[in-house]
């Protein structure tokens, strides 16, 4: 059989009416569409990789349109010429010395090489009959500190540490292993406390989400402070004093607003306050976290690259790191931040409030579990009850908790019938 080649790339743009029922909302953004620049790889044997990148609506179609322009990295190349050096493929889109000035590492040009390089990380996990977390947690430490690029980080994290630390990590693999296949990752829910929901909405939901087996809930504030106090209340009355309840701005206050609400929510005792301001304000989160009464900060979402990362991490402006499967340029830069965290000691806590996201991160923190932090203490997966049924392979939640993915692959497969009636502007659901 001749080699698998990437023959063509299809660019998708796939929205779904989100906004019609406040789902997603928050204090920025009122009403979000959940969407994707949706890439499909076709091969020379028939087999796809799939992969996307997540917006909130308008703009997608820019995603869209970088992404077919970066397809040109892909299109024509054996699967193994990227494969055999994935940093030196990250490289070649994120440093085109042309296209830098877009950039470098940042924004739509970001977004869709991470739709890119998850595609191909789709096809080459389906091409070794496995899911991505067993992919990566059957390589050896070198050959996954191979993946990694180390450029602007190195002065935190060398080479040689993270393969120190994946070494040390490999002792108990196996039994942490067995404690997945049998317990899943612990996990929170987001869908309980949307901003657009109403009072009855929420207590409603709180119920079935207790009933359902959950012990963490997140709240979106950043609306008016008696609104936010009123609802952060109301979710702790019902969820009792023993589970944790998790806040989130979403970048709503200036620095000095975030330290007097995020004082005044304290009465709800939050476990974390999450994008309290700017996700570019690396200073402004470390006053906060200095002067917010104790309330951890939580942060990544949307913090654009592995660097910021990094000062996010010296300048001890986090205590929970958030990383997003497509913020960051795909599973290579999710692996270098996975790796700082650990040097720094830093729990990470992935973003997925989004289309696609859960099934992304399920794989990236079971491989974060198994390989480099060794330990589930005060780490919990985003979770939002959204959208899974356009999936071929969708999460699987059982008593609060993820179940490991077992099909291959980065369970990122939609339905064809969903491109069809989703992609817009021409699909059904739009046209109507």
């Amino acid at each position: 059989m001749s080699e698998l080649r990437i023959t063509d790339v299809r660019v998708v743009d796939l929205r779904f009416p989100t906004s019609r029922e406040s789902i997603g909302s928050d204090a920025m953004n009122k009403d979000p569409d959940y969407s994707a620049a949706y890439c499909i790889l076709e091969t020379n044997h028939g087999m796809r990789g799939y992969g996307l990148t997540f917006t909130l609506g308008r703009g997608t179609e820019l995603c869209v349109e970088a992404a077919r322009y970066l397809s040109g990295y892909v299109k024509g190349r054996a699967l193994s010429s990227i494969t055999e050096d994935f940093c030196a493929f990250s490289r070649e889109m994120t440093r085109d010395t042309q296209f830098r000035w877009l950039g470098p590492e940042k924004g739509v040009i970001h977004l869709a090489t991470a739709a890119l390089i998850n595609a191909v990380w789709d096809l080459y996990a389906r091409a070794e009959g496995k899911p991505v977390w067993k992919l990566l947690a059957e390589m050896e430490p070198e050959r996954i500190a191979s993946i990694v690029d180390f450029h602007y980080i190195s002065d935190a994290l060398s080479r040689e540490e993270a393969i120190d630390l994946l070494r040390a990590r490999r002792a108990g693999m196996q039994d942490r292993l067995g404690h997945l296949e049998s317990e899943g990752l612990p996990a929170y829910t987001t869908s309980v406390g949307w901003i657009g929901f109403s009072d009855e909405k929420i207590s409603r939901l709180c119920d079935e989400a207790l009933a359902e087996g959950w012990t963490h809930f997140k709240l979106k504030v950043g609306g008016a402070p008696e609104d936010d106090l009123r609802r952060a209340r109301l979710v702790r009355s019902k969820i009792g004093p023993s589970r944790r309840l998790m806040m989130d701005a979403n970048q709503k206050w200036e620095v000095e607003e975030a330290i007097l609400r995020t004082r005044e929510l304290a009465e709800a005792d939050p476990w974390w306050m999450e994008e309290p301001t700017s996700p570019d304000d690396v200073l402004g989160h470390a006053r906060i976290r200095r002067e917010a009464g104790g309330v951890r900060v939580a942060t990544g979402e949307h913090c654009q690259n592995r660097i910021m990362f990094k000062q996010f991490m010296q300048a001890q402006a986090m205590d929970v790191c958030q990383i997003d499967s497509c913020r960051l340029a795909g599973v290579n830069e999710n692996i270098a931040v996975i790796l700082l965290a650990a040097k720094f000691g830093i729990p990470v806590c992935p973003h997925a409030g989004g289309v696609g996201l859960c099934e992304y991160v399920q794989h990236l923190s079971a491989f974060d579990y198994l390989c480099v932090s060794a330990t589930l203490e005060d780490r919990v997966v985003e979770f939002v009850d959204h959208l899974h049924e356009h999936f071929v392979d969708p999460v699987r939640i059982r008593n609060g908790r993820y179940q490991l993915p077992t099909q291959p692959g980065y369970s990122i497969e939609v339905f064809p019938e969903t491109l069809r009636d989703y992609s817009y502007p021409d699909g059904k659901v739009w046209r109507t």
